[in-house]
């Protein structure tokens, strides 16, 4: 008998519309000391299956036939108030998204006190102790002075940290562990797999770990389960799953998995069942209206389209009326770089290093403190009325990490995508705009139809198509990137990821490429720049950096970096891109 036994589980949710299956006759065991992970892509079943084991299925969802037992204790039929004594106690529940898991209103010391001290016996000052060691095992530097913050204080990863020590409080038989390094970059992920492991060895606790990554299921977990549309479609020891696989949807997974060994031209283009992606159809840029407008390659520019220096940005964290009593944050300190006409500059760094304000900078999002921004030769930082500045935002556009909060849900897609149009004056009227939707949304692979459609009614893969077409609505010759791939799967992430490189390649845009994740990096960039509190500490050629990383914190990164070793690479034995 395993710690966990889940035998023909299925759960549905009932609407006017019908019966929606969510999943469909899973069996799943863990036993204790073992991770098991579970992985497919959005809406294949996983957090589904966890919120079942919890009894944290949302109305109306309802688990229609099966059985989930504990230690041979059934539990999928518990009433409310016997499942609140297993759920925390004895099973806990590390979430995806951090700001759901934490009051907003509460210091993460009455969080982590309270939880505490309601499954230990310990007093407030044990317990405050014991919050303290929580923080300081998942990584969060100087937890005696973080602890008394709330959470809106903390970065995205440092957020997930609480949310895992959380979870660890009242020292759980089995976590159940849904994306819980989604938002990190790689050495925070590091330490947060470890916690996992030793959590595993030290404590003989069971962890289901569901997650989309193939890098953190091939070096975390002992077994693997795969889901495909509510079923579990391929299981058994994490080597053989990945490394020799049976079945073609778990083959498609793991071909899409960005390669951290060695740079290719593109990504694999994989499909099972849901047909092939578009193909990516050129344009003649001398006709389309996408080329209007744009200087030819052989005019008078400057080599480097954007160059910053000694760029510093500081936010206050302490007000006064009196000047010395202010206190301020240094997020970036002195960084010098260049980015070259029509290359992919990528930018990469732990949660809070820096990145993402040096692209609000550049955006116009964040005045600077100091230094400069220059954009084709003219300082953009200095530029006072908006007047001024309108051509300069024009010629750089940003996609953000979120697709879906970037984008209106009140609005159809149609305005979306027309609203820099109208904002700058690019049409001449109400047809031609439509028209230039129309046709933004047809070449990232959208399609005319969706111009009547909402957000909602697409998935996040397509909704970041809609943000790449929005950003492309003003012609820009500067894209900022932050983070456009990382809540999507490996499968629509190659597809979004091929796009921005062909769009890149036919539009001859210059991108700064901002993510954590290293085999992507690999694979976009032309040359990466590495930053660490504040500072720019490498840049150097994406091959060399790989190969040859100079400084300290890029070798840790670099070393940090998942192999894969023995993914299975079958028909994909593709030409390397050339440098």
């Amino acid at each position: 008998m395993g710690l966990l036994d889940i035998r023909n589980l299925t759960v549905d949710f009932p609407s006017r519309r019908g019966t929606f299956t969510a999943v469909r006759d899973v069996a799943l065991d863990v036993q204790r000391g073992e991770i098991h992970g579970l992985v497919g892509e959005s809406g294949a079943g996983k957090s589904t299956i966890g919120n079942a084991i919890m009894g944290l299925l949302e109305p109306p969802g309802r688990i229609a036939s099966g059985e989930i037992e504990i230690e041979g204790r059934r539990i999928e039929s518990l009433p409310p108030e016997e499942m609140r004594k297993v759920r925390g106690k004895t099973v806990s529940m590390i979430f995806q998204d951090p700001l759901s898991s934490l009051n907003p209103l509460f210091t993460v010391e009455r969080q982590l006190v309270e939880t505490i001290r309601e499954h230990n016996r310990m007093s407030e000052r044990e317990a405050k102790a014991f919050a303290v060691d929580l923080l300081d095992q998942v990584g969060i530097p100087k937890p005696a002075e973080r602890v008394a913050q709330y959470p809106h204080q903390f970065s995205g990863g440092m957020r997930q940290r609480v949310v895992i020590a959380l979870a660890l409080c009242s020292n759980p038989d089995l976590v159940i562990a849904d994306e819980p390094t989604t938002a990190l970059d790689v050495s925070i992920q590091a330490q947060i797999l470890n916690l996992i492991r030793s959590l595993c060895t030290e404590r003989n606790v069971g962890v289901i770990l569901v997650t989309h990554d193939m890098g953190v299921i091939a070096e975390t977990t002992d077994r693997v389960a795969v889901m495909y549309r509510g079923r579990i479609v391929e299981r058994g020891a994490t080597r053989k799953v990945l490394g020799d696989p049976d079945h073609e949807y778990t083959k498609s997974l793991v071909a899409a998995v960005p390669r951290p060994d060695v740079r290719l031209h593109r990504f694999p283009m994989v499909s099972y069942i849901e047909g092939p992606a578009r193909e990516f159809e050129a344009i003649d840029l001398g006709k389309h209206w996408l080329g209007q407008g744009r200087r030819d390659a052989s005019n008078d520019r400057h080599e480097n389209l954007i160059e910053l220096r000694n760029l510093e940005m500081d936010f206050e964290t302490r007000r006064s009326i009196f000047p010395s009593r202010r206190r301020h944050f240094r997020a970036v300190d002195g960084v010098s770089l260049q980015i070259r006409e029509g290359e992919i500059f990528g930018l990469v760094g732990e949660s809070g290093s820096g990145k993402s304000t040096v692209a609000r900078l550049i955006s116009g999002l964040y005045t600077p403190t100091g230094g400069e921004i220059l954009f084709d030769g003219t300082d953009i930082a200095r530029l006072g009325a908006s007047a001024e500045r309108r051509p300069f935002q024009r010629q750089m556009q940003m996609i953000f990490q979120d697709p879906y909060s970037s984008l209106n849900p009140r609005m159809r897609v149609a305005d979306i995508v027309a609203e820099p149009i109208r904002h700058h004056n690019l049409a001449s009227g109400g047809a031609e705009r439509r028209a230039v939707v129309e046709d933004l949304l047809e070449h990232v692979g959208l399609g005319r139809e969706a111009a009547r459609k909402y957000p909602h009614e697409f998935s996040g893969g397509q909704r970041q198509r809609i943000s790449i077409a929005r950003a492309l609505a003003t012609r820009p010759r500067f894209l900022i990137c932050d983070e456009p791939t990382s809540a999507l799967d490996v499968s629509i992430q190659a597809q979004i990821l091929n796009l921005l490189k062909d769009l890149q390649e036919e539009l001859r845009l210059t991108l700064l490429f901002i993510s954590h994740d290293l085999p992507v990096m690999r694979q976009m960039c032309h040359r990466i720049g590495v930053m660490q509190n504040g500072r720019l500490c490498e840049v150097a050629e994406t091959e060399d950096l790989f190969e040859r990383p100079q400084h300290p914190h890029t070798q840790e990164l670099v070393r940090l970096m998942p192999r894969l070793d023995y993914l299975s690479r079958r028909g994909l034995d593709m030409e390397p891109a050339h440098a």
